[in-house]
């Protein structure tokens, strides 16, 4: 493991214990446990980079297999699948009230913080996928790959927000999935927030995703 890897899981260990501290600050204070979800969600962010280290480990070690473009296949589909839960917790924020249990800046900085270490967490495993599943030969290819994600990624977080899909559902409800997906494709002008927040969220994920993906190139040049 790089000291890079080693630096990035210690952050975001240390951002995840900040935000169970924050967690359990508001339970102890008000005897509420309406945020407690938010751990289970963290949980399903770090999915998709456990998925992504364990083939960088593989792939350190020189096992033959994980070269197969199948495996690399099922790596990338494996880790689409959950890569959504990562920033989903940004859409959290919908769960906010005005309530007079705990002051309003507690609770925002409780949701923004957990849904940053979760954005945080996919990111780093997208910057994965793009090192050592998607080295294409034409950057613009790889790049507009990238791109293409996390549209697929933003429109993941429009079917758990609003449908209520869970990543598992395609195993366990496939058909009423696939029913529900096509009916947005096939009548998309029936279907405005979809398209609204799938675009929307797409473009402001992208926009993140990029400004620290230069940021750190610039800081290498």
């Amino acid at each position: 493991m790089t000291k890079t890897r080693k630096y990035q899981l210690l952050l975001l260990a240390a951002m995840s214990v900040f935000c169970l501290a924050l967690c359990l600050t508001r339970i102890a204070i008000t005897g509420e446990i309406n945020y407690f979800f938010l751990n289970w969600n963290l949980f399903l962010a770090f999915v998709p980079l456990g998925v992504t280290v364990i083939y960088e480990l593989l792939l350190n070690d020189d096992v033959p297999l994980v070269q197969k473009w199948w495996v690399k296949l099922g790596v990338l589909a494996s880790w689409l699948l959950f890569f959504p839960n990562a920033p989903y917790i940004l859409t959290d924020i919908f769960h906010m009230r005005f309530e007079d249990s705990a002051p309003q800046w507690f609770d925002l900085i409780l949701i923004l913080s957990y849904a940053w270490t979760g954005l945080m967490a996919g990111f780093i495993s997208l910057s994965d996928i793009q090192k050592h599943i998607l080295p294409l030969k034409s950057n613009w290819k790889m790049y507009a790959t990238i791109v293409g994600l996390i549209f697929i990624t933003a429109f993941g977080i429009y079917l758990g927000r609003y449908l209520r899909f869970n990543s598992w559902d395609i195993l366990h409800r496939p058909g009423h999935l696939f029913a529900e997906i096509s009916d947005r494709f096939i009548h998309p002008f029936r279907h405005s927030r979809t398209w609204g927040m799938t675009i929307g969220m797409g473009v402001l994920l992208n926009f993140i995703y990029w400004s620290i993906y230069q940021s750190r190139s610039h800081q290498m040049t």
